[in-house]
């Protein structure tokens, strides 16, 4: 893959000189085209050798176009806050709203290529993390962003001499670090790890573009000549907006069964066994919400059901039992201006909570297939991707440490019309009915086969769907918090114990 960028491709001073001013122009114009329109953002990920111009680039691509109107990112080592997250998060709050041109320098290629080529990872989890990349980089297409991948390559003589060159001038010796030349030690492995990720990340919908960086002028051409092609392209490319207002076709649950229907929403629980109850339950969730090995971890819980089906008084069970410092509830209504110029999920994975603190969501990642699916505010193509999306983030939120709770409150249609009916009675609860709650019922059966879907695709192992009885309010209250307390307890069994004072390992 790499071949052709050693070739020493070199483009003569009067040439860059006539093409260059036309370029700037072109790609100002094209810019302004791109923030007028609105419709999509632009991710440029820069990558390659040390030596071969990627800060070049980024400051040239910076001075021919508007820099107001470029977000562009460098990525040292992870911070203490960002190393108690998932690895992604830091890269989805530095992704650029639609309009705009996203530079990442440093980006979620360097650690794994650079992890495996110094020995701390091995194949497996280089490929792992390949696998991770392609789902991000397809679902950030999928939503319409731009992905424009550049390699900047150089040959083992020319980085050598690249390398010697900077560190030999007073100005630039500051860019040759120890860290620069470690690497170009390892220069085979280095390219070799390389041509393996590229060659599997190299996708139709975000292929790698390499450059040859021994020349300054051909390298700044080529890339600036390639910006400009791919922003006209996708600007000339007209967006189909029939089909995200268009309802799309209701199929079957995907088992056959209706999963909602096959509870038993007749259970409920005597007033003076669910004080009881709640009392012990909410001491027993506060001992281990202060587990010290808790400070390892973080909680996700989601919270979604019928409208009225108790969420807001569940939650409020929930939290009356824990430290207010250390959870935070985020409420999920329709999304602001700024998300809608963001991925889908975007909005989630900023309030994903760092390790020894929780995050309770009332309503969720799941409005894409309930919400968005029933009402057709979404396409069909949106709606079914979105349940891979959904295991994937919870996937990387498990693998990180997040202990993800997910509860679905489920309430019988005559049960919800009596709630309804005594919202407009009370004068306190009156704003939590609407219009639109009343509408909803009229796709009583839609939303339960969507529902149906999403516990079928999305209840895995290491976030499973809880389904709640919750036509008794105390029934379901306790359901929540004994499951909560009892996922809690198996997450801690699994932890190694903390060494007591004595520096040995304590009792679990």
């Amino acid at each position: 893959m790499f071949e052709s960028a050693e070739l020493g491709h070199k483009i003569d001073k009067k040439t860059y000189r006539k093409e260059e001013p036309k370029l700037r122009a072109d790609l100002l114009d094209v810019q302004y085209d791109l923030k007028e329109a609105g419709r999509f953002p632009v991710v440029i990920l820069i990558n390659g050798l040390d030596g071969a111009g990627k800060g070049e680039t980024v400051n040239l691509l910076n001075a021919w176009m508007d820099p107001r109107h470029i977000e562009t990112h460098a990525f040292p080592a992870p911070s203490e806050e960002e190393r108690q997250r998932p690895p992604m998060w830091r890269f989805w709050h530095a992704l650029p709203p639609k309009g705009k041109i996203g530079i990442f320098v440093g980006n979620w290629y360097t650690d794994p290529i650079v992890a495996k080529v110094r020995g701390a990872t091995k194949r497996v989890e280089l490929d792992q993390s390949v696998d991770d990349i392609l789902r991000l980089e397809k679902m950030l297409t999928d939503e319409g962003a731009l992905v424009i991948k550049y390699w900047f390559h150089l040959s083992k003589k020319n980085q050598k001499a690249r390398l010697e060159k900077l560190e030999a001038n007073p100005k630039t010796r500051w860019r040759v670090t120890k860290h620069d030349w470690d690497l170009f030690a390892q220069y085979d492995k280095y390219v070799k790890t390389a041509r393996h990720v590229l060659r599997l990340t190299s996708s139709g919908h975000a292929p790698w573009i390499v450059v040859d960086g021994s020349d300054e002028n051909f390298r700044s051409l080529t890339v600036g000549r390639h910006l400009l092609q791919a922003l006209r392209t996708r600007l000339a490319q007209k967006e189909d907006k029939t089909s995200r207002v268009t309802a799309a076709p209701l199929a079957h649950a995907l088992d056959g069964r209706d999963l909602i229907n096959a509870l038993d929403l007749g259970q409920k629980l005597a007033k003076a066994k669910y004080e009881e109850e709640l009392e012990r339950l909410q001491g027993r969730l506060n001992v281990l919400s202060r587990d010290p090995r808790m400070k390892a971890r973080s909680v996700v819980m989601v919270f979604e059901g019928n409208d009225a089906a108790g969420k807001g008084g569940t939650v409020r069970r929930v939290t009356a039992a824990l430290d207010a410092r250390n959870f935070t509830i985020v409420p999920i209504a329709a999304p602001t201006e700024e998300e809608r110029a963001q991925p889908y999920m975007w909005r989630f994975w900023r309030h994903v909570p760092k390790q020894g603190r929780m995050a309770i969501f009332d309503r969720s990642w799941y409005g894409r297939v309930l919400v968005e699916r029933v009402e057709g505010f979404c396409a069909e193509a949106d709606w079914m991707r979105a349940y891979a999306e959904i295991n994937d983030f919870e996937e990387q939120l498990s693998r990180h440490g997040a202990i993800v709770l997910k509860f679905w409150l489920a309430i019988s249609k005559e049960e919800q019309y009596k709630r309804f009916k005594e919202r407009e009675k009370t004068r306190f609860k009156r704003f939590k009915i609407t219009e639109e709650d009343w509408r909803n019922r009229d796709k009583w059966d839609q939303y339960e086969m969507a529902v149906c879907d999403m516990v079928d695709r999305t209840s895995t192992g290491h976030a499973p769907w809880t389904l709640v009885e919750a036509n008794d309010k105390n029934f379901a209250r306790i359901k929540v918090l004994r499951t909560l307390c009892e996922r809690l307890e198996t997450e801690l069994k699994r932890m190694k114990p903390l060494p007591d004072k004595a520096g040995k390992a304590g009792k679990d």
